[in-house]
């Protein structure tokens, strides 16, 4: 029994490097893909911000349900999480093939950031930059400890899922929250 319980650890790990590498590698490649002739989807920003924000409730009302020995709703709001966050990646990949990017502090929606808009924009330019760059970084590192975790709670090394998620809960929170930050933030500037 041992050996076909690592037997199947081993082929989950090979499923979560895959998975972990693809995912962003995909994404960057996705990033440079323009759909021709079709209506730009500048709609869903304030769509998958919004789950960006469910998302983080969800993790925080999990937390609260394993404290309080709630395992079954632990688990739902935990895969309920897991989707909303392959929700996000789904549409937030739609909106960049078919919407060019927007940039923070572009008042007049030139797409260029001009030395005096960025000028106007002050110390705001280097949090928002702060912001976003590790809400990315980080969005790249939750996933292999979001996916180990989950292994590890469904074969159930509650242990070894308790130690990882340590560090993948407060992770994907932060992931979570900075992306309605970001969307806050650069929403003025939406055309």
């Amino acid at each position: 029994m041992n050996n076909q319980l690592q037997s199947t650890e081993k082929k989950y790990q090979l499923w979560i490097n895959i998975v972990s590498v693809a995912i962003p590698v995909v994404v960057a490649l996705l990033f440079m893909v323009r759909l021709p002739n079709v209506e730009p989807l500048s709609f869903l920003p304030p769509i998958y911000a919004s789950i960006n924000g469910i998302t983080a409730i969800l993790l925080v009302m999990a937390l609260v349900a394993i404290k309080n020995k709630k395992i079954v709703l632990h688990e739902n709001l935990m895969k309920t999480a897991i989707a909303c966050s392959l929700l996000f990646l789904v549409m937030y990949i739609a909106y960049h093939m078919t919407s060019d990017s927007t940039k923070f502090g572009d008042i007049n929606s030139d797409g260029i950031r001009s030395e005096i808009e960025a000028a106007k924009l002050g110390a705001s330019l280097y949090v928002y930059q702060f912001i976003l760059l590790s809400h990315i970084l980080l969005s790249i590192i939750v996933i292999p400890l979001v996916l180990i975790s989950y292994v590890r709670a469904k074969l159930e090394k509650y242990e070894l899922h308790k130690k990882i998620v340590k560090f993948a809960f407060p992770i994907w929170l932060y992931v979570a929250v900075t992306g309605v930050v970001v969307y806050l933030m650069i929403s003025p500037y939406y055309v």
